[in-house]
């Protein structure tokens, strides 16, 4: 059974203990909710410092736009 938590009167929701621990998660991380159907997906934010070289390489001249797709 998957794990569950609760929304409170104050409208929070505490993360399972066992899902923190597997996905590494520690207090004082941002979270961004995303739509998704009837339904939302909860992503970590990442921190600036984990995004430094991400796009290494990239060019902005060479990429396609939806003018090229088949």
């Amino acid at each position: 059974m998957p794990e569950t938590a609760t929304l409170s009167s104050k409208f929070q929701i505490s993360i399972p203990k066992a899902i923190r621990t597997a996905q590494h998660w520690e207090a004082g991380l941002t979270f961004a909710f995303i739509p998704k159907g009837t339904g939302v997906l909860l992503v970590p934010v990442p921190k600036r410092e984990a995004l430094k070289g991400l796009a290494k390489g990239a060019s902005a001249t060479e990429y396609r736009d939806r003018s090229d797709r088949l």
